[in-house]
């Protein structure tokens, strides 16, 4: 029992310690998901100790706080599912053909590594308010918080929505990117490429409560790769 007590207390002091040396944002991110778990290893060391008054309302909060954070997550994606990746100046989009579950990685910025599934709403947000200039970046953190965090603009300023930056531009997609976009190979046949597609819009196609950025997206791509091989 000594030598348990003294176990977590060395990981408490090693965690404190790497909070420290860890940025804002990502020691927010590391708290959200080990607090659970501590909350739950302290309350079961205070029951062992018949200290169970405390003890167990401790391990109730910390179980209580890991649902909370599970059911906020993204679904997991199939290990050996086919992956579209969509690339803003700011963000790395990813959609999973067989779930239709999104995620994606900061790449500039405070928050620059982060995966969006690790981030909690107000982080995302934050987010949003730093790359809003970004018309292709804002679109797809749009995408990303209407799918997962749906009342979003409730919390932001009135007119801050994609629609008010106009559309985008896809003149300049190259081969490599539609590829990308439609998770295929460079080489892909023609049927290959419909099929991609066909998949891949049904669901983001605003019609059915998805992406018009995604979809416009997915379309060009498609429009790329068909039109130069058609030549």
């Amino acid at each position: 029992m000594v030598l348990y007590i003294l176990f977590l207390l060395v990981v408490a002091i090693g965690l404190f310690f790497v909070i420290l040396k860890t940025p804002a944002n990502k020691s927010a991110a590391f708290l959200t998901s080990a607090g659970p778990l501590l909350l739950i290893a302290v309350g079961g060391v205070l029951i062992l100790t018949r200290r169970g008054a405390i003890g167990v309302p401790l391990v109730f909060v910390g179980l209580s706080w890991l649902r909370r954070n599970r059911a906020r997550r993204p679904a997991a994606t199939y290990a050996g599912g086919r992956k579209s990746t969509v690339r803003s100046a700011n963000l790395e989009m990813e959609l999973d053909h067989d779930t239709g579950a999104m995620d994606g990685r900061v790449l500039t910025g405070g928050m620059a590594g982060a995966r969006l599934s690790e981030l909690n709403e107000e982080e995302v947000l934050s987010l949003y308010r730093e790359i809003y200039s970004d018309k292709d970046s804002a679109a797809l953190l749009e995408s990303f918080l209407d799918r997962y965090h749906p009342d979003w603009r409730e919390r932001v300023d009135p007119g801050s929505s994609w629609e008010q930056h106009g559309a985008s531009g896809f003149d300049n997609m190259n081969r490599q990117e539609a590829y990308q976009i439609l998770g295929l190979e460079p080489g892909a046949s023609q049927q290959e490429i419909h099929q991609s597609w066909r998949r891949l819009i049904k669901g983001v196609h605003p019609d059915s409560g998805g992406s018009a950025f995604l979809a416009a997206k997915i379309n060009a791509a498609r429009d790329v790769l068909l039109d130069e091989d058609s030549r």
